[in-house]
């Protein structure tokens, strides 16, 4: 059956490129194939309780530098087990699924696009199973996806944290001074690695190697013994210490979500280091920092990619699929077979031995 009216929602984090997606499909579109486009607002929330806005040219006439979403988004909106938190402090769950679906039908949509992470695609691969026509497109910040070289917002991101790291060196060997960057990405140290790599960290800690600290602090040591006591350490917010877990924050906004809030391992580290080292330890949590703001020019364009192609998937009536960048083509791979998975960092990576081989300690 030919497409003529089409959706689009965003879901889970925000993150550089998601305009570049949501404009390439509008465009793509109505120039082309003369389409309407649905924008559903706030993510899968919006697909539950019917909140939407149709998307034109000018809806999307200069959105490509921004960051965010045009459409708003949210984390929180399960609709197979969405939560609702009460005025007494009390929680209920709900499945919502089949008002979702309602919902698709009463927007009289003939497919929908879900841009989003891990989450968002399990959601997706649920939805598909119940007879919705969808098509993802991998966004997160963390290029913890499966099936995708990379995930837009990824090197925006990596770039953020680079620029931190070298405003950091400049300080940090002023006062000869142990400065700790912890960046984000959940149990996957892609954002870590690269960025680490890229401002010449000595130190680089990933969720995929819990650390031997002590390790860490001979790194130091030894450059203090170098005359060079100023040291970089860059620390991924799901890092941990050997037969440790790692660090979660404590958070009413996370008792919806549904998945622990990582974050603090950068000030423990500094706690500890603090304590072993004969040096002033630094620590900057660059937090959300790195979702925000200006995509840089390579997202820009893999945003546009991913989005034009998976409308011309979807014309080919290739449902239940992600569109992924597998370089320098563009691939579609099943949703069946993503769902539920995450993509760590090998620990025989050849980004792991180019560190080692600079000299950078990984604490083991």
């Amino acid at each position: 059956m030919p497409l003529k009216r089409i959706g689009i929602l965003t879901g889970g984090g925000d993150c550089s490129g998601l305009n570049a997606v949501i404009r390439a499909i509008t465009l793509s579109a109505i120039r082309n194939h003369n389409l309407s486009v649905i924008g559903i607002e706030k993510g899968f929330e919006g697909l539950i309780f019917n909140h939407s806005q149709e998307l034109t040219p000018r809806s999307v006439r200069d959105i490509l530098p921004q960051g965010g979403t045009i459409l708003g988004t949210s984390n929180k909106g399960d609709p197979f087990a969405f939560k609702e938190l009460h005025k007494d402090g009390s929680i209920t769950t709900h499945d919502y699924s089949a008002r979702a679906v309602q919902t698709f039908s009463d927007l009289k949509l003939d497919c929908l696009f879900v841009i989003g992470g891990d989450g968002s695609l399990q959601i997706a691969y649920k939805l598909s199973e119940m007879g919705l026509p969808i098509i993802a497109v991998p966004k997160t910040i963390d290029n913890d996806l499966e099936g995708t070289d990379y995930s837009f917002g990824f090197h925006t991101a990596v770039q953020v944290a680079t620029d931190a790291i070298d405003r950091l060196q400049t300080t940090g060997r002023s006062h000869d001074r142990v400065m700790i960057l912890e960046v984000m990405g959940r149990s996957a140290g892609w954002i870590a690695l690269e960025a680490g790599i890229a401002g010449g960290a000595h130190v680089i800690l990933v969720p995929e190697i819990p650390f031997d600290f002590g390790l860490v602090t001979a790194k130091i040591r030894e450059r203090q013994a170098m005359q060079a006591p100023f040291s970089l350490v860059v620390v991924a917010e799901g890092a941990m210490e050997k037969d440790c877990r790692p660090i979660t924050q404590e958070a009413a906004t996370t008792r919806l979500q549904g998945v622990p809030q990582l974050g603090g391992i950068g000030n423990h580290l500094a706690t500890r280091l603090g304590r072993d080292i004969d040096l002033e330890v630094r620590c900057t949590v660059l937090g959300h920092i790195q979702r925000g703001g200006t995509p840089i020019a390579f997202d820009r364009v893999l945003g546009t990619q991913l989005g034009s192609f998976a409308l011309h998937s979807a014309l080919k009536g290739r449902f239940g699929t992600m569109v992924a960048l597998r370089t320098p083509d563009l691939k579609l791979v099943p949703l069946k077979e993503l769902a539920g998975r995450v993509r760590q960092v090998p620990l025989d990576s050849q980004l792991i031995r180019t560190a080692e081989s600079v000299g950078i300690c990984l604490g083991r």
